[in-house]
């Protein structure tokens, strides 16, 4: 698609572009250029104060309707909100997995009752969401979860057996989305509930997990006897599938404008350093950055095609079935550039105590960008038979 900015859209570019350097300055200029992959253990309160600084500014939830909070704002708007957070170099939000996935499927899917409760925290930047998709056995195969939920009569409330893992931001969460099993004779995709649940309850327990970077942003979380309230699943028993699919689609649209403005950072950052020690001379990696830069611009205005067909409840378009395969193949190049940038220092913590720098981090972090979210082997399946119809014997 080509994208054009009206008059409107350019003075609307000037006012967030404003707002940004009047407000990311005294105790927020600390957070300018952090958070995100590898990074989203830095300064958690201080980007949870700045959520609410946002909020102040009406800058949160700024896609969502008018009607709901938000500003409302074009697709070609929301584009500009993500270039210029990128340029002013705020931090990554710690209210993504609410702004970005919990609420604009509570708009489509939720009743009035459960976008009255949870929007205005979401908006305030009060209130914190987390991901409670992939367990031990079911994540790049989602369908295959065993996390059980039923209803108990006599107190009204569904109860939540099981266990989540790589549940990013748990342990500063308020709320979890949750896929559960209703009906524990159910198989695949069928019989299963979209449940919203409170984690400082008894019965959930939260358990950090040590990656390779030494940071423990996501985590396992386990259910024993967790309760949910009975107005707190989202449709009906057994059309979570829909509705966790629905999810799925904002994941890979609006909200990829927010992954694509850290990863924007980032290759800042490498271009930044190639320039510094001069690494920036030699030709294969004046190619690569070249490359980099291409990549991300590409990444960029299929999200555009994507979003430009969004019919609104998050349903996928073709052009999505490509988006995680291509990022998560794009993120672990460029942390693979900042390693051969950086040289012999890649392999060297200078100092006591010994903690890995920003592109260290990147690129031990991007290891599991293949991983997570479906496998880029899975990815190629979804491919081959949601986006072209090849029959399973010649799947990749």
């Amino acid at each position: 698609m080509k994208l054009q900015f009206s008059p409107a859209d350019e003075q609307f570019r000037a006012e967030i572009a404003a707002w940004l350097a009047d407000n990311l300055v005294g105790e927020f200029a600390q957070l300018k250029f952090r958070g995100g992959p590898g990074d989203e253990h830095m300064f958690p309160e201080e980007r949870k104060k700045w959520e609410r600084k946002l909020a102040e500014g009406g800058w949160t939830c700024v896609g969502w309707p008018k009607e709901h909070g938000g500003r409302g704002l074009s697709i070609e708007q929301q584009v500009i909100f993500f270039e210029e957070y990128a340029r002013a170099g705020a931090p990554g939000r710690m209210g993504h997995i609410g702004d970005g996935l919990a609420g604009p499927t509570l708009i489509a899917f939720g009743s009035d009752e459960q976008k009255k409760k949870y929007l205005p925290g979401i908006l305030s930047g009060t209130e914190f969401w987390c991901q409670g998709y992939s367990e031990p056995g079911a994540g790049s195969d989602l369908a295959n979860v065993k996390t059980k939920a039923r209803l108990d009569e006599a107190s009204g409330k569904w109860i939540i057996n099981g266990q989540k893992v790589w549940t990013s931001l748990a342990h500063e969460s308020e709320y979890c989305f949750v896929i559960a099993r209703t009906d524990p004779e159910s198989k695949a995709h069928k019989g299963l509930g979209f449940f919203l649940i409170k984690m400082d309850q008894p019965g959930v327990t939260i358990r950090p997990i040590e990656q390779i970077t030494g940071t423990s942003e996501f985590n396992e979380v386990f259910f024993d006897d967790a309760e949910c309230d009975a107005g707190d699943i989202v449709g009906e028993p057994g059309e979570g599938w829909k509705v966790a699919m629905g999810l799925l689609g904002y994941e890979r649209g609006v909200s990829t404008l927010g992954q694509q403005m850290a990863f924007q950072n980032e290759l800042n950052e490498v271009v930044a350093l190639a320039k510094r020690n001069g690494a920036a001379k030699d030709p294969v990696i004046r190619q690569r950055i070249a490359d980099a830069h291409i990549g991300l611009k590409i990444m960029r205005y299929n999200s555009m095609r994507m979003l430009s067909g969004n019919s609104g409840d998050g349903s996928l378009q073709k052009e999505a079935l490509i988006y995680k395969l291509y990022w998560a193949t794009w993120h672990r190049d460029l942390g693979e550039l900042a390693m051969d940038i950086l040289g012999a220092e890649a392999d060297i913590l200078l100092d006591a105590p010994y903690e890995l720098n920003r592109l260290q981090s990147l690129f031990l972090f991007t290891r599991s960008d293949t991983i997570y979210g479906g496998t880029n082997q899975i990815q190629r399946n979804i491919i081959a038979e949601r986006g072209l119809g090849m029959p399973k014997e010649l799947r990749p």
